[in-house]
């Protein structure tokens, strides 16, 4: 091949995975636009992983409304406060304290991922209600069912308060925060085949 042919190559090359990073962009952010919560059916437990706001509510919204028998917050120790945690449960009723359990040992979504199945088998639980980010939601998604064979999610994403998905690309830290899961989600996607 020419050296003409080869300076030819390159940028059509870099151009087209541009095209590709691009395209699988769009489709991530559309797909996080298009995401909403439904509680349609019971499952036998509730799994929140904390990291963001409104996802604690949105567990104990589900919890209340006897969505699931258990709730169980994973990550706990990453910005979140147990006593936080307690007085929340406390307010959203009387009783619900014998239904939360706590989970200290998660700092990433494959932690999360790893923590929460487990729990979920020592409880003989096989549906859940999966609560997390929307912009979080295919990843976390993809983490679970790497590690949770046997067990069914139920996606329930959270719109966490400022983030516009209609503008994102406006604002510099949504478009950051937008741009950095993505390229998790990519990341998830080429590993996950190695690390199982």
């Amino acid at each position: 091949m020419s050296a003409h042919a080869k300076s030819v190559r390159l940028p059509l090359i870099l151009l087209l995975a541009l095209a590709l990073w691009l395209a699988g962009l769009y489709a991530f952010t559309r797909g996080i636009s298009e995401t909403r919560a439904e509680a349609a059916d019971k499952a036998d437990a509730i799994v929140v992983l904390t990291g963001g706001t409104n996802r604690l509510d949105a567990g104990f919204d589900l919890l209340e409304k006897a969505q699931g028998k258990k709730l169980f917050i994973s990550g706990v120790y990453r910005g979140v406060e147990v006593k936080e945690l307690l007085e929340r449960s406390r307010k959203k009723g009387a009783g619900l304290d014998c239904c939360v359990e706590l989970g200290f040992e998660a700092d990433d979504t494959i932690g999360n991922a790893k923590e929460a199945t487990a729990w979920l088998r020592r409880e003989n639980f096989k549906t859940y209600y999966l609560v997390t980010a929307n912009y979080h939601m295919k990843r976390a998604l993809m983490d679970f069912d790497a590690y949770g064979e046997g067990l069914t999610a139920i996606p329930y994403p959270v719109e966490p308060e400022g983030l516009d998905m209609k503008n994102w690309w406006r604002e510099g830290a949504t478009r950051a925060l937008i741009l950095r899961e993505y390229m998790k989600f990519i990341a998830a996607l080429v590993w996950r085949p190695f690390a199982a």
